[in-house]
């Protein structure tokens, strides 16, 4: 009886508590500067070519609300927010019902946003989706409540919302897709364009004819039961024969957010653009996106990663002579994920971080033919500590190998033997040196890239290699104006020589490696698998985890790198290490398809020397395997033995 009259007051101070902060809310919300919701996120974003592709609210053609058909008034409101008339911007009663749906199912499989919630979202130009932006969001939904009438917000959602194709706002969609106004949109027609929003990629009819079938049958047993229309009608919408005019969207594509949202983000750290103007004013925003670079970089991360739903990417490509970033996708599918990998998350590098040991060991001395003997090792520090690093499968020549073979194998045991023959801090410094930020500690596993990075701070050291020692800064952002045309933004492209040119190219080349028939021996190059799909000169490295594979390469043109891996840290599959590789590869094949192959000119003090590069020996008529490596003049190997 005790814990009942508890569990009474309990909820009685709860309900009070909640009614008080309602009221104080409301008297807040009241007296604070009311929001111009046609103004706000009035920002466009344009292609490297000048195209635009995504435009804020203050863009669309808008329709005021009684000038629209009932219809997708009505197919609207029945399958996004039936009881929009009667709440206060949020619907507590489904928030518990999802609440309860998603605990039995053991996964999210309904939300319980309201029409003015995804207004509010609809209105912020930071894509992402955590609990700080959760919470601004509800207060401005909360906001919106208060100043504008059901009406007002309802025509603001309608005449903002994203239909698919880069179409925002109803009139546009309405025109785009039937070459007519809102005003007679048909029953048919309006629960097909109503059912786009809840996925633009997924349900418009131009991409998925099917789907947006079946999405539109589910609309319309909602308005039956939500006593808009009978059976009869929708029977009659049915059969109603609909001819779409529009054409696919060359933007309409599942990873284009995340390029997005990366944009945004960099925005921010752009001082001489107030964020103000986002809010009055708005911005033209010209960024490097390369539309066939991000349409390439889906299709190899869709053709690839189909049939494993679970397993996530990051992939980035760059155009190292002036560090744009040309395309970028954060996850598979923005609108089944917001988490954007390739700006939020930092993953173990691998082996992709080897190359810099290398660069490292040839400045202090090393050449392509040095050699250490690989066996299983176990390294001895101070207070008896031990460090026993594995090669991948337990492989180990268990003979003396060059930094050439080295490369190619992804040898660890090579690899720690020279990071602590250095000193752990060199790695360090040349991290830094080649625009790296993410800060690293000298230990002996350095080199096998246990620190976690960023993948774009990670591919601006590639970059540096890349342009042979001149580090850059990557960047999404070219240009910004003002709406009427001011600059008030230029990137500047600046580049900085950090690293040696020559040294640059040589371990440019020893990235070459990784992909030759030449150098199997007794294991196989790290890339070999992909070997057949290459058609021109790369340098690639290769890395993996437990949790994480990659694959960074590039050439004088173009610089991209792929991770793959689970959000939970699940435990990688075979299968799932050779994703990165594939996907890199059908990317960069496809980009530079219709373009002229290019390399790097050997550097005047560089010269190719004819060599076993397993052993790192000068070749004679008794050499096996041979192939050209590189060195500065007067550290070539002179003699076979």
């Amino acid at each position: 009886m005790n814990f009942l009259k508890f569990l009474l007051k309990t909820f009685c101070v709860f309900v009070f508590l909640f009614i008080f902060l309602h009221i104080g809310a409301f008297l807040y919300a009241k007296i604070i500067p009311k929001i111009d919701i046609k103004s706000v996120n009035n920002v466009l974003l344009y292609d490297k070519d000048n195209n635009l592709f995504f435009k804020g609210s203050g863009q669309n053609e808008w329709i005021s609300l009684e000038k629209m058909s009932p219809h997708i008034i009505n197919a609207t409101i029945s399958i996004e927010d039936k009881n929009f008339f009667n709440h206060m911007g949020f619907d507590y009663l489904r928030i518990i019902k999802s609440f309860y749906n998603n605990i039995r199912a053991r996964k999210i499989i309904e939300g319980a946003s309201t029409i003015t919630q995804q207004y509010a979202r609809n209105l912020y130009l930071d894509f992402k989706k955590n609990w700080k932006r959760k919470i601004e969001e509800s207060w401005l939904a909360f906001q919106i409540e208060v100043h504008y009438t059901k009406e007002e917000i309802l025509e603001g959602y309608l005449n903002t919302i994203n239909y698919g194709n880069g179409v925002h706002g109803i009139e546009n969609a309405a025109r785009y897709y039937f070459d007519k106004s809102a005003s007679y949109l048909t029953l048919a027609e309006a629960s097909v364009l109503a059912g786009i929003p809840k996925s633009p990629n997924h349900y418009s009819p131009l991409n998925d004819e099917l789907e947006a079938k079946k999405r539109q049958h589910l609309i319309l047993d909602s308005m039956i039961r939500n006593n808009y229309i009978n059976e009869q009608d929708k029977k009659k919408a049915l059969s109603e024969e609909l001819v779409f005019i529009g054409v696919k969207d060359k933007f309409n594509l599942s990873t284009l957010m995340y390029y997005q949202n990366a944009v945004m983000q960099e925005l921010k750290n752009i001082d001489s653009v107030p964020t103000s103007l986002l809010k009055t004013n708005g911005l033209k925003i010209y960024t490097n996106l390369d539309i066939e670079a991000q349409n390439i970089l889906e299709k190899s991360i869709n053709n690839n990663l189909n049939n494993n739903y679970e397993i996530q990417v990051s992939a980035v490509m760059v155009t190292p002579y002036n560090g744009n970033i040309i395309a970028l996708a954060g996850g598979r599918d923005y609108v089944k994920s917001q988490f954007n990998r390739a700006t939020d998350s930092k993953r173990q590098v691998g082996s992709t971080m080897k190359p810099f040991l290398y660069y490292a060991a040839l400045e202090n001395g090393f050449t392509s033919s040095t050699t250490f003997l690989s066996e299983p090792t176990t390294f001895t520090f101070s207070d008896n500590k031990t460090y026993s690093p594995n090669n991948f499968a337990n492989i180990y020549p268990k003979k003396n190998i060059s930094m050439a073979a080295a490369m190619s194998f992804s040898d660890n045991i090579y690899a720690v033997k020279t990071h602590l023959f250095l000193g752990e801090d060199v790695l360090v410094d040349i991290v830094n040196r080649v625009g790296i930020k993410e800060k690293v500690y000298p230990h002996p596993s350095l080199p096998l890239g246990t620190e976690e990075i960023n993948i774009i701070d990670f591919l601006t050291g590639y970059t540096t290699l890349a342009n042979l020692g001149d580090r850059v800064e990557l960047s999404l952002i070219n240009k910004i104006e003002d709406i009427k045309g001011n600059v008030l933004y230029q990137q500047k492209n600046k580049k900085t020589t950090v690293l040696n040119k020559s040294i640059s190219f040589i371990i440019n080349e020893l990235l070459t490696t990784s992909y030759d028939y030449v150098m199997v021996d007794y294991s196989y190059p790290t890339c070999i698998g992909i070997a057949p799909k290459i058609t021109r000169k790369y340098a690639l490295k290769s890395g993996s985890t437990d949790f994480d594979t990659w694959a960074v390469g590039f050439n004088p043109s173009v610089v991209v790198g792929v991770w793959n891996g689970y959000d939970m840290n699940k435990k990688l599959t075979q299968s799932d290490v050779r994703l990165s590789r594939d996907i890199w590869v059908d990317s960069v094949e496809a980009y530079l398809k219709e373009k002229e192959a290019e390399w790097y000119q050997i550097p005047s003090n560089v010269v190719g020397v004819l060599v076993d590069p397993i052993s790192g020996n000068l070749s004679d008529e008794n050499t096996k395997k041979r192939r050209i490596l590189y060195y500065i003049k007067g550290t070539e190997p002179s003699s076979p033995n």
